[in-house]
This record gives structure tokens, C-alpha cells and sequence, in this order.
């Protein structure tokens, strides 16, 4: 972010505000950027998500507020911030109005671990990708909290089910980023992104090392953020909307912010790990061949690895989507035993074949 401060600092210099006033703003600029796009994000996975379910269902999905639709989801978010926030009878309404704030905090933080380009980088930490992990269970706690609060037992069953679920498919995930740890030498995001870089581009990637690791990456992210086919917290057929059933207003807001905040910056985190991240999947950027004598390169270039970035992770994004589309709904206990006596030993096994293969390769650890 060196670079980014610097270009603050002049830019402030040009209205004579003092240098001062950008060593206290600029630590709080990365966060009102990712509270801004995230909005964004979330708006626009939603109305991605809706148009595709109706193109793999037959349906024809938002087409009335806006041109095709395109402002659905703005409505729908206006809808929900005009709408009472009620407290039901008998819940506790300290931990019930706490609940949504502790679900959707975390997902902020984690959106500020993640490298988005050589130089924007909001918060670089040496074990980032450990930090990255014990955030991403912080929202569970949230969860636990509303079910327990609401004072319903179909919220109490769905965040039972939530805990129960995330805990189980934490341990595989664990187990693989440690096979990308050992693979990259080092625990910080943005150093396994520079790992991967490689002559050919893409076969630079971990994907290819550790396909099995990426597979168990993939299905455990998902079932981490509630999605189908392990949607069983929120299962509507049976326990109405879960957790956030006595939830209105602004505070299902949150909820359901948080969600889909959470779907892409675990996407973005998968694509950071195995995929290269921002690195290029050309033998060059772009941006040097089209601004080559340009003054701005630079900054074309940072521009061009958050464009990889998103590429990649919208992709998975797509995947997630496709397959709420097209799978059924597991039930309990097959939710468990797929993670306890599949994921588990293969995660382990993934594990070895990487310190093998590192061994090999290498000759050391």
C-alpha cells in the first residue's frame, strides 16, 4: 500500500492539506472501500444469482424494475431498510439484536486480508492465511447467537445445524491450506500468489500440485457458507428460514449481506491459493502491451490483476450458482459423514502426497 499512500499524500498536497490529515485517514479509506463495493458485490451476486437459477430453471427470473431487471435488487434493498425491525416475545433482545452484527463484522475483515494486486493490499500479516481461516469461523458464533436468542426452536435446530456443519468442514479445509503452506513456504497470501508465478503462466498455479486439495477446498467452502446442497440451516421445507426466521428489517439485511459478501470473498480466497490470485493468465499483461510508454503503467498493471482476480472468482462463482441449481438438498447425516469418512482421510492423504511431492521436487522442507 506504499504506493497507494504516497499518491494520497499528493494528491492532498495539491489542496495544501496537511500530511497529517492523510496519516489519519488513509488506515480508514481501505475500509470504507470495502464497505462500499461489498454493497455493490452483494447486489450484483444477488441479481446474478436470480437471473441464473431462472435461465437453468425455465424461469424468467427479475425482468420489471429497471432494464432487464437491473434494478431488483436495489429495490429489494430499499425494501428491507423501510421495513420494522420487530422483536419477537421472549427473546432475549440484547444477544437477538447482537447476533447479525457479530454474523456479518468478521466477513468485513476478511475482504481486507485478501491481496488483490501486488500493491493493494488493505492488511498484509506474515501468517494472513491462518488469520484468514480463524476469522472465517467467527460468523458461526453469530449464528449460534440468533438461533439461541430468537426463542424458536426451528432458529435454535438451524444454528445447531449451522455450528455443527461449519466445525465438521473446517478440519479438512485446515489440512489442505496446510498442503498450500507447504507448497508456497510461507503463510502470507500475497507470498503464495508470487509462488505460483512461472514461465507458462497458468501451470504455475497449485490447482495442478493439488487438484484432490482443491476439490476438498471447493466442497467445504461451500458447505462453510450454508450453500446447497448443504443448506440444512436454512432449510425452508422443514425449518422455515432457519436461524434468521424471526429476523425483519435491517437485521436480516445483515444477514443475508453477509452471506453473499462471504460467498465472494471465499471465492476470491480459493482463487488466491490455487489459481494464481491477481497474477496474469497470459505470458504478460496486457497493459504492457497497450500502455507501454504510458505514465500511468503502473497503475494499469494494479488494475489489471484485480480484473484477473475478479475473473477467476467469478468463475467459482458461477460453479457455487450452477450447482444450487441443479443439486437436491443432502440430508443430516449424510452432510456429516460426506466430511468425518470422505473429506477427512482425503484431506490427509492430499496432505502427505504434497509434503512428498515438496520433498521430491526439492529435496527439503
Amino acid at each position: 500500500m506504499n504506493y497507494l499512500y504516497f499518491w494520497y499524500v499528493q494528491l492532498l498536497a495539491k489542496y495544501n492539506i496537511p500530511k497529517i490529515f492523510a496519516d489519519i485517514t488513509f488506515p480508514i479509506l481501505p475500509f470504507c472501500i470495502i464497505a462500499g463495493v461489498m454493497i455493490v458485490v452483494v447486489l450484483i451476486l444477488v441479481l446474478a444469482e436470480r437471473k441464473i437459477l431462472a435461465l437453468f430453471t425455465q424461469r424468467k427470473g427479475p425482468n420489471r424494475v429497471g432494464y432487464f431487471g437491473l434494478l431488483q435488487t436495489v429495490a429489494d434493498a430499499i425494501k428491507l431498510l423501510c421495513k420494522q425491525n420487530i422483536n419477537p416475545q421472549g427473546a432475549d433482545k440484547i444477544l437477538f439484536n447482537l447476533a447479525p452484527i457479530i454474523a456479518f463484522s468478521p466477513v468485513l475483515i476478511l475482504w481486507g486480508l485478501i491481496p488483490y494486486s501486488s500493491e493493494f493490499e488493505f492488511m498484509g500479516f506474515s501468517i494472513s492465511i491462518l488469520l484468514y481461516l480463524a476469522i472465517a469461523a467467527f460468523p458461526v458464533i453469530g449464528i449460534i447467537l440468533a438461533g439461541y436468542a430468537s426463542n424458536n426452536k426451528f432458529s435454535l435446530i438451524g444454528a445447531v445445524r449451522s455450528g455443527a456443519q461449519m466445525i465438521t468442514y473446517e478440519i479438512p479445509m485446515i489440512f489442505v491450506v496446510l498442503s498450500v503452506v507447504a507448497l508456497a513456504n510461507s503463510m502470507n497470501l500475497k507470498d503464495i500468489v508470487l509462488a505460483q508465478m512461472n514461465t507458462n503462466p497458468i501451470m504455475g498455479w497449485y490447482i495442478f500440485p493439488c487438484i484432490l486439495g482443491f476439490l476438498i477446498m471447493f466442497i467445504c467452502v461451500i458447505a462453510e457458507l450454508n450453500r446447497c446442497p448443504f443448506d440444512l440451516p436454512e432449510a425452508e421445507s422443514e425449518l422455515t428460514a432457519g436461524y434468521s426466521t424471526e429476523y425483519s428489517g435491517m437485521r436480516f439485511a445483515l444477514f443475508y449481506l453477509g452471506e453473499y459478501a462471504s460467498l465472494f470473498v471465499m471465492s476470491v480466497f480459493i482463487a488466491t491459493i490455487f489459481m494464481g490470485g491477481f497474477l496474469p493468465v497470459t505470458q504478460n499483461y496486457i497493459s504492457e502491451m497497450l500502455f507501454a510508454n504510458n505514465q500511468f503503467l503502473q497503475v494499469f498493471i494494479y488494475i489489471e490483476q484485480v480484473m484477473w482476480l475478479l475473473l477467476k472468482s467469478s468463475f467459482l462463482i458461477f460453479i457455487i450458482m450452477l450447482i444450487r441449481a441443479t443439486l437436491p438438498r443432502l440430508s443430516s447425516k449424510s452432510l456429516m459423514n460426506l466430511s468425518w469418512y470422505c473429506l477427512m482421510p482425503l484431506s490427509v492423504i492430499n496432505f502427505i502426497i504434497i509434503i512428498v511431492f515438496k520433498y521430491i521436487t526439492e529435496g527439503r522442507m
